[in-house]
């Protein structure tokens, strides 16, 4: 497995980042190696063993006439790329991509959704279903709950509205003064049921990769979300495993 914390691996996680944030655009050409490798304060042959890596991902390609970003490249982001996008840029989405909110309502929950916030039986939650796309492209149905009283200080959480959606986690936490300090996400196969594949322009039954994600503090539960994306969509996840010690 890649060393995550070595240098190509650090310049390849920005570079990344960028293509994912829709900084780095499809079909663009990167400067010279010898000129990015100076911009990003490493040398040729470490700048080479980032771009290998990109490319083996499917973010770049390279050819005679130079390197370029892959078009339309079949990758998503995670649940963890989303979530610090919106903390570093103001908005989960990427330059071009877009979102349709489709309900925000105040509703009882499910049991299930009454557990994970630990509430009491009959007390509310926020509940927003959204998908997003890029061109013609459906990349992700989404359906995130908050609780209830936030709506109370983040008015926004029961709007439709494109304008101020991306980026209400940020405002969730300048107005609560919650700050998410933990995450977890699980992900699984399966088929596309008739909601899902209405939204993801998907026959019913096709497959797809649907995720949940619960978002954190020492108070409680943040935000918990349900999602699934385009089974030509690829994920991927980078991390660092610290050694158990011996057992004595």
């Amino acid at each position: 497995m890649p060393d995550t914390h070595h240098p190509y691996m650090q310049v390849a996680e920005r570079i990344r980042r960028r293509i994912l944030d829709g900084a780095l655009k499809e079909g663009e050409k990167l400067p010279p190696v010898r000129e990015l490798a100076k911009r990003e304060g490493v040398s040729v042959a470490t700048l080479g063993r980032s771009l290998d890596q990109l490319q083996v991902e499917g973010y770049i390609t390279t050819s005679r006439r130079g390197t370029f970003v892959a078009n339309a490249p079949e990758v998503a982001p995670s649940g963890y790329d989303r979530i610090t996008r919106v903390l570093r840029t103001g908005s989960v989405l990427a330059e071009g991509e877009t979102m349709i909110v489709t309900n925000a309502e105040l509703i009882k929950p499910p049991q299930y959704v009454t557990e994970i916030f630990d509430l009491e039986d009959g007390a509310q939650v926020v509940r927003r279903q959204w998908h997003t796309g890029k061109g013609q492209q459906r990349t992700g149905l989404f359906v995130t709950w908050y609780p209830a009283h936030f709506a109370a200080a983040v008015p926004e959480l029961l709007s439709t509205s494109r304008a101020s959606s991306p980026g209400l986690l940020l405002k969730i936490q300048r107005a609560t003064g919650r700050r998410v300090v933990a995450g977890r996400d699980d992900i699984h196969g399966r088929d596309a049921d008739a909601r899902e594949a209405n939204y993801l322009g998907l026959r019913v039954g096709s497959p797809i990769l649907a995720g949940a994600h619960r978002l954190w503090d020492d108070e409680g539960v943040i935000e918990y979300g349900e999602w699934c994306l385009p089974y030509r969509l690829t994920v991927g996840y980078e991390y660092s495993v610290e050694a158990a010690p011996n057992a004595s």
